[in-house]
């Protein structure tokens, strides 16, 4: 059988979710402080006045809401899947048991970009804050240290790369301390991760509480600016500004990646998803009103823009204070996703895609400590060269290619597998059409998806006919050392197919 049709049985992928060694130790409770942990973080601290400034002004608001309800639909994809699949390699899994080989490939390979992406966004994001709160006290770091190389920067009002010839380092170094706290092990990082959750959560829900009285309701008027060409406010910008802040959702696919450390993953992980996403989206909501309530948005293109508004309540100490929740809600999504890649390539070496290196233990830890650093140190470039702009982009782009295939994965598995035990189901039911099953879930997901990346790929493309082929330059590049990878290991060391074959040893 061909490779690209290959799949894993049901009862493999099931048999492996108890044959991984990893401790299973985490509830539905720290499910949602784990997806909560991913979720809150680059999209209200750092995205949002990007967003706000450029592409949609106060109707940021609606952006937030536009991605949450299409991730929404998608996470309950996320949900019916993880019940029927508890396994580390999430999406990817479930790709590999639903539509085949290749297509798990593709989809793994592009988790790894989606995470890897994210993690040297949120890696800036974190530098950002940082180097803000050090210069409130008085301690400055040279520009060349904490600069990427690249930089977006207006010209002829394009936005356009520029050389900078520095190298952030700063938010390098800051993922190579996550990756070591995540050696060791998963228990340890939940519970660093529970403590920077409350901390963040109630420093945001403090701004919200204390920043509601100091609003200016101008600042909300106009609440959808006119629109000035392509996407740059107007109902257009709108819908940008969501494609922007969608990555931010990213932390639910980060629970369905822990399904094979959950103690019951088919009864937490939904919950896990569904919980997360729910806290997470009244929170941005919430911040992003009070947010360009107390600052004209025209102010917000900033690398601090929580920073900025609550500067408008005239208290030093809520300066530092804001600053200082940043640090912890960034360094808490740092933790999760980082967590979520490494735990991606550790599915993926498993399967004989990756080196061994990937899925390799420690062995007092019991994590895939060598996996986690490299995957790391693999963002940790990203992150000193590229700025966050272009990361947020590509990483949106990412998302929704995984995402659609989730949505494909829910209504393939209905057809191909209606006999399988669902201890969760998408609602809503479905339609017939020709004598197969398309769930109204998955369908609105799929539509959702295309909805949210096509605003970023028309951009890009855009960009590359002004002579920007950078950002298309790294998709096009990725792809292509993605097929290389598979078609020279990931073919040959298969598990899957050697099985297939009757042979232990890598096909020719």
């Amino acid at each position: 059988m061909s490779p690209m049709f290959l799949k894993k049985s049901i009862e493999a992928v099931r048999q492996e979710a108890d044959q991984t060694g990893l401790r299973k130790s985490l509830g539905p409770v720290q499910l949602v402080l784990l997806g909560i942990g991913c979720i809150v973080g680059a999209g209200v601290y750092v995205m949002t006045g990007t967003a706000a400034a450029n592409y949609a002004g106060p109707a940021v608001v609606l952006s937030f809401m536009l991605a949450g309800i299409a991730c929404a639909l998608v996470g309950l994809c996320y949900a019916e899947l993880s019940s029927v699949l508890p396994v580390s390699g999430a999406s990817y899994t479930y790709a590999y048991a639903a539509v085949g080989e290749v297509f798990a490939w593709v989809l793994g390979w592009m988790l790894m970009f989606e995470f890897g992406l994210a993690g040297a966004a949120l890696a800036v994001g974190f530098s950002g804050y940082l180097l803000s709160l050090l210069g409130d006290l008085g301690v400055f770091l040279p520009e060349w240290m904490v600069t990427p190389t690249l930089q977006s920067q207006m010209v002829d009002g394009q936005s356009r790369l520029v050389q900078t010839g520095s190298v952030n380092l700063l938010a390098c170094f800051s993922l190579l301390i996550v990756a070591a706290i995540l050696s060791r092990g998963v228990q340890h990082s939940s519970l660093v991760n529970t403590v920077l959750v409350f901390i963040k959560v109630g420093v945001l829900i403090a701004f919200v509480l204390v920043g509601v009285g100091h609003v200016s309701p101008e600042n909300w008027t106009p609440f959808i600016p006119e629109n000035q060409g392509g996407f740059h406010f107007g109902a257009e910008g709108v819908i940008r500004a969501a494609s922007i802040l969608f990555f931010a959702y990213l932390g639910f696919e980060a629970v369905a990646t822990a399904a094979s450390e959950s103690k019951h993953p088919a009864r937490d992980v939904p919950v896990g998803i569904l919980g997360a996403l729910t806290i997470a989206t009244m929170l941005y909501a919430a911040v992003a009103l009070v947010m360009t309530g107390l600052v004209p948005y025209t102010e917000l293109n900033v690398a601090d823009p929580v920073a900025v508004a609550v500067s408008v309540i005239g208290e030093p100490v809520w300066i530092l204070i804001i600053k200082a929740g940043a640090l912890t809600g960034l360094g808490s999504v740092l933790l999760v996703n980082t967590y979520a890649q490494s735990r991606v390539a550790f599915a993926m070496s498993r399967d004989g895609l990756l080196p061994r290196v990937f899925s390799a233990l420690h062995a007092k830890f019991s994590t895939p400590v060598k996996g986690t650093f490299i995957v790391a140190a693999i963002s940790g470039v990203a992150a000193a060269t590229l700025p966050i702009s272009l990361l947020g982009d590509l990483v949106s782009l990412g998302t929704a290619i995984v995402f659609a295939t989730v949505a494909i994965s829910v209504i393939w598995l209905r057809n191909s597998h209606p006999e399988l035990e669902r201890p969760f189901r998408v609602p809503f039911g479905g339609v017939r059409i020709g004598g197969y099953w398309v769930g109204i879930i998955p369908a609105l997901a799929l539509v959702a998806c295309i909805a949210m990346s096509a605003p970023v790929a028309i951009d890009i493309g855009m960009k590359s006919l002004r002579g920007d082929w950078v950002p298309a330059a790294i998709v096009v590049v990725y792809l292509v050392l993605g097929g290389v990878i598979y078609a020279r290991y990931g073919r040959r060391h298969s598990k899957l197919r050697q099985a297939a074959m009757g042979t232990g040893t890598p096909a020719p």
